[in-house]
C-alpha cells in the first residue's frame, strides 16, 4: 500500500501562486509514476500533470501548460506542483495519485493510490 497526503491548498487571488505537496508513506515511492488531478462538483476528475519515477518525464494538461510545474523529491517521498498565474477556472479539489505502470498517464481510473484531496480556490 501507498498512502498519499496532500497539503498546500487554500484561497488565492487570480494571478497568484500556490505550491501543493503530496507526501507518501508505505510502498516504494521512488518507483511510482505520480500525477495531479483535479475535480469540481458535477464534473469528471481532470488530469493536471504527471511525472515519471525519475522525474525526467513530465506531462501537462493544455490548460495548465506553462503555468504549472510538477516535480518530485524521492529522498523526501514528496511530489509538488508549483501553480503560477492562477485563474478562477483552476478552482477545484486537487488530488495526487500514484501507480506503478507507465501507461495511460492521463486516465484517472488507472491510478491505484489517491490522496484525500486539497481545495484550491482562486478568486477573481
Amino acid at each position: 500500500q501507498l498512502q498519499l497526503v496532500e497539503s498546500g491548498g487554500g484561497l488565492v487571488q487570480a494571478g497568484g501562486s500556490l505550491r501543493l505537496s503530496c507526501t507518501a508513506s508505505g510502498r516504494t515511492f521512488s518507483s511510482a509514476v505520480l500525477a495531479w488531478f483535479r475535480q469540481v462538483p458535477g464534473k469528471e476528475r481532470e488530469f493536471v500533470a504527471s511525472i515519471s519515477w525519475s522525474g525526467g518525464g513530465t506531462s501537462y494538461a493544455d490548460s495548465v501548460e506553462g503555468r504549472f510545474t510538477i516535480s518530485r523529491d524521492n529522498t523526501k517521498n514528496t511530489m509538488y506542483v508549483q501553480m503560477n498565474g492562477l485563474k478562477p477556472e483552476d478552482t477545484a479539489v486537487y488530488y495526487c495519485a500514484a501507480k506503478y505502470s507507465f501507461s495511460l498517464l492521463k486516465t484517472w481510473n488507472t491510478y491505484n493510490y489517491w490522496g484525500q484531496g486539497t481545495q484550491v480556490t482562486v478568486s477573481s
